[in-house]
């Protein structure tokens, strides 16, 4: 197992070229799109939720959207309304996240908010979800974001996430290569499989952050979904 080694990754500056972060954000869309990583986000949303009919989402660090989104589209298919909105700290990304709901004809609540120094206030939703944010985070600040996710979360959250390791360190390296030419994609998809946990680490942090039996399992390609349930229903 490659030990856990956290270096501030380029997206994560905030003095970033605006152009720049545009590139990588839609790099990270494309491997987002390829890994299909909305369909598992999708699937344990649906199987908290038990079969409502009407669901609303937050996505905390929403980034681009597309996840997010994808996850609506999905819901779409099988019958189900959702109303989603999110959080981020960069406005850069939150201009990609509308940009890319207006054209997928998805409306959309988005709120600038640093999580991690801030909390999530008073937004409240069905469901809290979460993707490729936790790694960037020590384990002190990823249990202070569990805590306010499941602080505000109505039913459950979801948590997708990268697993450390050697095999995603090489899936990562390559796909990167193959799905876009923006060189801060491609250092920090290295830095980031360095930075992620194992599912061992992630349900222990989820337990010390007051969740009630996280439950942890990998999935496809490399990544991991953290979920719980709440004490609350549907609305």
């Amino acid at each position: 197992m490659m030990p856990r080694v956290r270096q501030p990754e380029l997206m994560d500056d905030p003095g970033l070229d605006p152009a720049r972060h545009r590139q990588a954000l839609r790099g990270l869309a494309r491997l987002n799109a390829l890994s299909r990583a909305d369909a598992p986000l999708w699937r344990e949303v649906r199987a908290i939720t038990r079969g409502s009919r009407h669901i609303s989402i937050l996505d905390v660090a929403i980034g681009s959207g597309e996840v997010s989104l994808g996850v609506v589209e999905r819901a779409r298919r099988d019958d189900v309304d959702v109303r989603l909105s999110g959080v981020d700290r960069s406005e850069t990304a939150l201009g990609e996240a509308r940009a890319a709901a207006a054209r997928r004809g998805v409306p959309i609540d988005l709120v600038q908010r640093d999580v991690v120094r801030d909390g999530l206030g008073d937004l409240r939703a069905d469901v809290i979800v979460c993707s490729l944010f936790l790694h960037h985070l020590d384990p002190a600040e990823v249990e202070r974001v569990l805590a306010e996710m499941i602080r505000v979360a109505a039913v459950g959250v979801v948590v997708s996430d990268l697993r450390r390791s050697r095999g995603g360190y090489g899936v990562a390296a390559l796909a990167s290569r193959l799905m876009t030419r923006s060189p801060i994609v491609h250092a920090d998809a290295l830095l980031s499989v360095r930075a992620a946990y194992t599912p061992e680490e992630f349900r222990a942090m989820a337990i010390r952050a007051g969740w009630t039996q996280p439950a942890v399992r990998n999935v496809w390609p490399w990544r991991m979904l953290l979920s719980c349930r709440t004490q609350g229903e549907s609305r």
